[in-house]
């Protein structure tokens, strides 16, 4: 092999190794920044798990059922419909004509929660 041949080789492998170090480099900046991104998410996190757990002490407990299944806000929907109103959100607020059944309505009440 003569002298030329071997100082290309050895340009070209220093050329592939720098371009490899800008990759790595390039590679460990973006690792820096995602482990400061998680670190921040993982604090945020952690603040809205403590709020979350303060909101729920201070909070009343959910709203009590009725025989029915019925939780307080449905039944005072159930009345407002037996009075005559619509509750659904096509036409909330607006009399039910000869007092028709509107599936709309029942379906807000009496769905699954």
């Amino acid at each position: 092999m003569d002298k030329q041949a071997v100082y290309d080789q050895l340009k070209e492998l220093k050329s592939q190794l720098e371009t490899t170090l800008t990759q790595f480099s390039d590679l460990q900046t973006e690792l820096t920044q995602v482990f400061e991104q998680n670190a921040e998410l993982e604090i945020e996190n952690q603040h809205l798990r403590d709020l979350l757990r303060e909101l729920q002490r201070t909070l009343p407990e959910a709203p009590e059922t009725t025989q029915q299944g019925l939780s307080k806000s449905r039944q005072i929907l159930e009345k407002l419909y037996e009075e005559g109103f619509h509750v659904c959100r096509e036409f909330y607020g607006t009399r039910r004509k000869q007092d028709e059944e509107c599936a709309f309505c029942l379906e807000v009440i009496y769905r699954d929660q």
